[in-house]
């Protein structure tokens, strides 16, 4: 236990869990966004068990990726096909196309949902929403994809398994103290819900491209290659921050509006 301790440790074990905090942000605008298709009574204990059963499956997950990680790199099948598309696939490269693909087809069918004409006219008639079991389990599903990366990731960084569980266990507890919060502030300021599904839609490029990379694919010719994590992220803080001196622009235009028709 002495061992545990080291200041070897409690570095790594302080990097992984800035690390996951700012890997688990587009997880926690997911989960905000999906949270709202259960009824409303249940949308706060969906987003809790969500967190929580996604969390445990996440330490099961991690223990289980420590003791196959060999397995899991050998490909299952290669396809060659010159010209048109080349590469191996491996786990790793399935779930990162598949977790990508699924949360881009999800951000565009709401977007156009968003944008629908009925939506536009009726915007307090939300349509049906599913049972709380089905968001919860979508949400422990996709936060297991969201997962995949940020444990590959912390893998990189040290293989001592109480470290890594205790950062996932961390940024667990962390999820839910904001998650009520996230999803109020959504709720509150629906142009946000717009910018989180593009956000969503970008975090799907990213899964591609990491997936690409992984499986060495090749479209008509030409290299998959991923999206630079940095750049990724500075994307999203500017987007944030453009959204946010609109908004306070658009108040201030609305309240000169006032004063004038008043005048």
């Amino acid at each position: 236990m002495a061992d545990l301790f080291t200041l070897a440790n409690l570095a790594n074990l302080g990097v992984l869990i800035f690390l996951q905090a700012v890997l688990g942000f587009d997880n926690l605008l997911y989960i905000s966004i999906e949270s709202r298709r259960a009824p409303l009574e249940d949308q706060a204990k969906v987003r809790k068990y969500g967190i929580l059963i996604a969390v445990a499956l996440r330490v099961v997950l991690l223990f289980v990726m420590m003791q196959l990680i060999e397995a899991l790199q050998a490909p299952f099948f290669t396809i060659n096909w010159p010209g048109v598309l080349e590469g191996s696939f491996n786990f790793s490269v399935i779930v990162f196309l598949f977790g990508g693909a699924f949360i881009m087809y999800t951000a565009v069918k709401e977007i156009s949902h968003l944008l629908a004409i009925e939506h536009i006219e009726n915007p307090v008639e939300e349509k049906k929403g599913r049972s709380a079991a089905s968001v919860i389990a979508m949400i422990v599903v996709m936060n297991l994809i969201f997962s995949f990366d940020s444990v590959l990731s912390a893998l990189a960084i040290t293989d001592v398994f109480p470290v890594l569980a205790i950062a996932i266990l961390i940024s667990g507890v962390a999820m839910m103290l904001l998650a009520d919060s996230v999803a109020e502030f959504i709720k509150k300021n629906r142009m946000y819900e717009v910018l989180g599904l593009f956000v969503l839609l970008i975090v799907g490029i990213v899964l591609l491209g990491e997936g690409g990379h992984e499986g060495h694919l090749k479209l008509f010719g030409y290299a998959v290659h991923p999206l630079d994590k940095t750049t990724f992220y500075f994307s999203i803080a500017v987007l944030f921050i453009v959204q946010a001196i609109q908004s306070r622009f658009q108040k201030k235009l609305a309240h000169q509006r006032m004063v004038e028709v008043d005048d």
